[in-house]
């Protein structure tokens, strides 16, 4: 399983449980949020680390922009695109 999958069973787990929803979106306040929010991750069985996430997000933020306009540096930015972490607070927060 991949970064990605782990990260969609969270949310998932989230969605049954309210405290757990809560207690992932309450990292955001942590001084290391995606550290807290990993360290959850871990305690329910994920094996999912700080650059693990960063990584599948730039990779996924890779293979987006090589898809757009042929790929290439002068692809548009796409702010915000790598950060799986946030993409996992924002559904959360539905």
């Amino acid at each position: 399983m991949d970064v990605a999958a782990y990260l969609e069973e969270m949310k998932e787990m989230a969605r049954r449980d309210e405290g757990l929803r809560v207690r992932l979106l309450a990292t955001r306040e942590a001084g290391e949020p995606l550290a807290a929010f990993c360290a959850i991750c871990r305690e329910m069985g994920f094996p999912v680390y700080e650059m693990d996430v960063i990584g599948a997000g730039e990779e996924f933020y890779a293979a987006m922009k090589r898809s757009t306009n042929g790929g290439g540096e002068n692809s548009p930015a796409l702010a915000g695109e790598d950060d799986f972490y946030g993409w996992v607070m924002a559904e959360l927060e539905r």
